[in-house]
């Protein structure tokens, strides 16, 4: 029986020293190891516009206009104050500002790409949304880039929280 006694002892000890082992090397191994990456982070998506609005909104009227946005030449279809032709009542309202709201602008910073990644000539510049990385035409990897996102130039693209590629 002591002979029973004594194996039985030495296998808890056995078992007792290599869970404890374990959990050790489980904590290190965790400690050490970077966490899997979660979904991709990126700088937020804006909707996509067919044109931009302007961010500075019209005057409503003559009397609202300020010497910095009414020069003395007219400033989207208002007249400026210091031209004499035109008394307050006279003044250009809701119709001109919905004309002016109407006009075309230059367009958006940023386009979707086309289904199969590739950007078109008026947005050249491709961004990976992954990575956080945009590509220029004349870079190394360009070609084989499929963009999440076309840019106009680079300064939009780095507007957005993007950076350039090394090659």
């Amino acid at each position: 029986m002591n002979a029973l006694a004594t194996a039985l002892r030495r296998s808890l000890w056995l078992l007792l020293i290599g869970a404890v082992g374990g959990a050790a090397w489980s904590y290190w191994r965790d400690r050490t190891t970077p966490a899997a990456p979660g979904p991709a982070e990126g700088p937020p998506r804006e909707p996509e516009t067919s044109a931009t609005p302007d961010p500075t909104p019209a005057p409503e009227s003559v009397s609202d206009a300020t010497p910095e946005t009414a020069p003395d030449t007219e400033v989207r279809g208002f007249a400026s104050i210091s031209d004499p032709d035109i008394e307050p009542d006279d003044a250009p309202g809701d119709a001109a500002a919905a004309d002016a709201a109407s006009e075309p602008s230059t367009g958006a910073a940023w386009v979707e790409p086309d289904d199969d990644g590739a950007c078109p000539i008026s947005h050249p510049i491709k961004a990976n949304d992954n990575s956080g990385i945009y590509h220029v035409p004349e870079g190394r990897f360009y070609e084989r880039t499929k963009a999440e996102r076309c840019y106009v130039d680079s300064d939009a693209a780095e507007d957005d929280g993007y950076r350039r590629s090394k090659s």
